[in-house]
């Protein structure tokens, strides 16, 4: 099944640095989502966070604690051939839904993750507390699918 694809209907895949307004407008709007990273031994890990969607540079952004199960796992991953892993995030409302798709890396300079806890302020409506062991996973898109 391609990604344009599910459950046997056609899904209009999204480019990921040129959305359709729709789409956008979803991923403005506050909802939790979905994380899948890899686990060193290969099986997903699937936790709820934030995510902030930033098509003008294609990427997405989730933070978090350096110590999270989430930034290991991208961390042991970060070293291999391809560089960082594969990742989702997913969000879902009703019969809406949106995954965006691409390779993580963790961040932990101070302008990448301000930046990050800028953007999770403006889509979710609060400033996370101060943290000083935040660090910042960017996922470089290049997989947008959903149904608005």
């Amino acid at each position: 099944m391609s990604p344009s694809h599910t459950a046997g209907t056609a899904r209009p895949a999204q480019d990921v640095l040129n959305p359709t307004p729709e789409y956008l407008a979803f991923w403005r709007e506050r909802h939790v989502c979905t994380l899948t990273t890899p686990r060193p031994d290969g099986s997903p890990h699937v936790v709820p966070v934030g995510v902030t969607y930033d098509p003008e540079s294609g990427l997405a952004r989730v933070i978090s604690n350096k110590h999270s199960k989430k930034i290991r796992n991208v961390l042991a991953a970060q070293a291999g051939p391809d560089g960082g892993p594969r990742v989702a995030v997913c969000q879902m409302e009703g019969r809406r839904w949106a995954t965006l798709e691409g390779r993580a890396v963790i961040r932990t300079d101070e302008a990448s993750v301000a930046e990050a806890v800028r953007r999770y302020a403006e889509r979710y409506g609060r400033t996370p507390s101060p943290n000083p062991d935040r660090v910042v996973m960017e996922i470089t898109l290049d997989r947008a699918m959903g149904r608005g």
